[in-house]
């Protein structure tokens, strides 16, 4: 079987339990032959590889390293996990500022090492905002720069299938908005369930009520899942990431909400999920369509980043908005 690419595939925080699956998941895909591990923790970095090696995947020319430059260098695609997991009784904003100086850090080593990568895709959290803090540093197009966002739309379309009982085949265009934290947005209007608008099932064949805690289990996906396991969500975002990383590499494109830079006339220098497309052109967005209500959890949810985006100004890790250019000429 052929590889969708023959290009280098840099998989950052490998050691780790995402990372771990994310080179897997990339090696059953056939994405390509040539896979780097990175993680400054050797022994378990090491541990990861050994096993990968005896799965006996045919073709494949794994390699893993603790130096960030061997790692980076001629690299045409990285994703990155490599932060802190957030643990029990945290939220993804009691990450921000260890994970954005790493999310700095990352930026400048992309900056130095592969300023022509094709694509990034970032997922540690708080997403958003790390993945915005890469993309200063890193000094390149903000198409080639997207974050994991996916797994919000992902689990709404899970929660439908389980409230109505059927196939989630029969839930389409399931989708959320903004930040990849307690205030995205989570949209009905988008949603068809088994051909029928969400929409028009709230308030007849779903009461009201119970629309509104289902979107509070979609919230809280992550938390749910740190209650049951013990442990952060590790196998969804390790494939999703993939299939993300795939599309830029040329395979089937990725069309769930992605985060992406945005700055336009409504929503002004930030990161966050729009109704967004990734091919091997990159990460393009356009604009949401939704009700009055819909659009106004919408702009609370940029708000809410917009804050986070400050605070890590306030902190040092990335200049004021206005200098933004000083460091990634495609930042006006």
């Amino acid at each position: 079987m052929e590889f969708l690419t023959n290009e280098k595939l840099t998989i950052v925080g490998a050691a780790g339990m995402i990372g771990s699956n994310m080179a897997q998941t990339a090696m059953m895909m056939r994405l390509t032959p040539n896979i780097c591990l990175y993680d400054p923790f050797a022994p378990a970095l090491e541990g990861v590889a050994e096993e990968l090696y005896h799965c006996a995947f045919e073709g494949v020319n794994l390699t893993w390293t603790t130096d960030i430059k061997e790692a980076l260098t001629g690299a045409s695609y990285v994703v990155s996990s490599g932060g802190a997991a957030r643990k029990a009784g945290m939220t993804r904003e009691d990450l921000l500022k260890g994970n954005t100086e790493i999310a700095a850090d990352f930026g400048k080593n992309l900056r130095a090492y592969c300023p022509e990568v094709k694509h990034v895709v970032v997922i540690f959290n708080p997403a958003d905002i790390t993945g915005l803090v890469t993309l200063i540093h890193a000094g390149i197009e903000p198409k080639r720069v997207s974050t994991l966002a996916a797994l919000d739309s992902t689990r709404l379309r899970s929660e439908l299938a389980k409230y109505f009982k059927i196939s989630p085949d029969q839930i389409v265009n399931s989708r959320t908005y903004g930040g990849h934290g307690e205030q995205m947005a989570v949209f009905a209007s988008t949603t068809l369930v088994s051909g029928r608008p969400l929409s028009e099932l709230i308030g007849t064949e779903m009461p009201e009520e119970d629309w509104k805690a289902l979107q509070q289990r979609v919230i809280q996906g992550g938390k749910n899942i740190i209650d049951l396991r013990g442990r952060s969500s590790f196998q969804s975002p390790a494939y999703v990431s993939i299939c993300m990383i795939a599309a830029a590499m040329g395979g089937k494109p990725f069309t769930y909400p992605a985060g992406v830079y945005v700055d336009n006339a409504e929503f002004s220098h930030i990161l966050m999920a729009m109704e967004s497309e990734i091919t091997k052109d990159g990460v393009t967005f356009k604009t949401v369509e939704g009700t009055p209500e819909e659009h106004a959890k919408l702009a609370e949810s940029y708000k809410h980043l917009c804050t986070l985006r400050d605070e890590v100004i306030a902190m040092g890790i990335i200049p004021a908005v206005a200098e933004w250019h000083t460091l990634n000429p495609h930042l006006k």
